[in-house]
């Protein structure tokens, strides 16, 4: 029972699906060709047993037909046996006439040449007219023999009593039986590599479906495809339709988040504009003047500054919903070239008058980022904001794809830097390194909880240029 262990342990669901196959289709061919081997050797030994004791009968008839009694009252044979086998000295195949009729049996008054100077010892049997008994007996070279032995009463000497034996080698069975399964275990063996290879192709052919599925599968996770597309077998098109049913409800769930995301973001601005705008001006004064001192002032700055901090939360909040839900949908490819060719025209217009030398991306071409494309600008672009507003005369940006199947984006400025100490402390929300550089401090800080979202990160290093080195790990599609 242990040795099917093995079997039983892949048969209830752990393993290779082919594996599974595979065994249990070989279990079966090696059970259906071990049963058909032994019954067509049992039929073929069962069927050369009887012909062998045919045989042996006919000769019996052949000698019982040639017998005759001479003139002196002695058996003699008018012709010998037609089988040239008994004429050979020990060739295996034997007879021998026996008189019985008197106090003391007389052994092999007649026999053939093929006995030479031996007599068969017969068991004494009480035989009546024409009754056959079988025997074994050991033949004159002392192989086994099979015998058949019968009592003949000639019509002319009615006193007179002889046995006759016919006897073979038995090795005359075994030599065929033994020659039939030779052939036959040739055969089977033939039959059961061809079964085998038929299995495994056929196993081939039959997971080949699952290996499109897997591949499909593939595309979609690395953002080659929104959906499995081709035509499956009947059995596997419904789980096919299934789960791009599933994408297609995943992604309809997504955009309606996003949208309510956006549409509340809107609500609450409108109101909190109001607010600021109110607190900005002086009761009954005109649009854009200070407000004054004492306590409406200062009640204006409080509002202004909650209104403020309210603004910034919001931003925060709606660009990391926005990027959670986009990482959780299949299928998003974004060339990393167009996205960071657009920010640096961008970032030079937006910088024009301060002269710096922006870019350009190198090693970008080939690369494609895994995700939505408002997402990697969203990130490039806070970098790149950051560059280029602390740079003194250049900002330099770099890709390559690194291992894991990741891509990798490093931003270098000549600006001030940043000492190590601080560089942790700068992804905080609100946190700015220079609280008199216009910024609501979220810049980093959504940089790197979209990065984490997609699988990513940003470290920040020195750079070769002076200034301070970001680099922004994302995965490659």
């Amino acid at each position: 029972m242990s040795a099917l262990k093995p079997v039983a342990a892949l048969a209830g669901g752990r393993g290779s699906l082919r594996l599974r196959l595979l065994v249990g289709t070989l279990v079966w061919i090696v059970l259906a060709i071990a049963a058909t081997g032994w019954g067509l050797g049992a039929l073929f030994s069962r069927h050369v047993a009887q012909q062998f004791h045919v045989e042996l009968r006919t000769h019996l008839d052949q000698l019982a037909a040639n017998l005759v009694f001479d003139a002196d009252g002695q058996a003699v044979l008018t012709a010998p046996l037609s089988d040239p086998r008994f004429a050979r000295p020990y060739s295996g195949l034997y007879w021998q006439v026996d008189r019985i009729d008197g106090a003391v049996p007389a052994i092999g008054v007649l026999r053939a040449r093929s006995l030479w100077d031996v007599a068969l010892a017969v068991p004494a049997d009480a035989l009546a007219d024409g009754e056959q008994h079988a025997h074994r007996v050991d033949g004159p070279d002392g192989a086994p023999l099979r015998m058949i032995e019968q009592v003949l009463r000639p019509a002319e000497q009615p006193q007179a009593a002889l046995r006759l034996i016919v006897a073979a080698d038995e090795g005359l069975i075994g030599e065929p039986v033994a020659r039939f399964t030779r052939l036959l275990a040739l055969g089977l063996g033939l039959l059961g590599a061809g079964l085998v290879a038929a299995a495994l192709v056929q196993v081939r052919i039959g997971l080949r479906p699952l290996a499109r599925l897997r591949e499909g599968l593939a595309a979609v996770h690395e953002g080659r495809r929104r959906a499995i597309e081709g035509a499956f077998p009947s059995e596997i098109q419904p789980l096919v339709d299934e789960f791009n049913a599933v994408l297609v409800r995943n992604a309809e769930i997504v955009e309606r988040a996003r949208t309510q995301a956006g549409n509340l973001a809107h609500a609450l601005k409108t109101p909190l504009t109001v607010l600021a705008n109110a607190a900005a001006q002086p009761e009954g004064g005109q649009p854009g003047e200070p407000a004054g001192g004492g306590e409406g002032g200062a009640l204006a700055r409080l509002v202004a500054e909650q209104v403020g901090l309210a603004r910034t939360q919001i931003d925060y909040h709606l660009a990391r919903a926005r990027a959670a839900a986009a990482a959780g949908i299949p299928g998003q490819r974004t060339p990393l070239r167009p996205a960071l060719d657009g920010l640096l025209r961008l970032m030079a217009k937006v910088h024009a008058g301060r002269g710096l030398e922006i870019g350009p991306a190198g090693g970008a071409d080939a690369l494609v980022f895994r995700g939505e494309a408002q997402d990697l600008q969203e990130m490039l672009g806070n970098l790149l904001d950051n560059a280029c507003k602390w740079a003194a005369h250049r900002v330099r940006v770099e890709a390559r794809a690194v291992e894991g199947g990741r891509l990798e984006v490093a931003i270098d400025d000549d600006g001030p830097g940043l000492p190590p100490a601080v560089r942790e402390a700068v992804f905080g929300r609100g946190v700015r390194a220079d609280e008199n550089t216009p910024g609501s401090g979220l810049g980093l800080a959504i940089v790197r909880d979209l990065a984490r979202l997609y699988g990513g990160d940003i470290a920040l290093e020195t750079s070769a240029l002076g200034g301070l080195r970001a680099v922004l790990t994302l995965p490659a599609a």
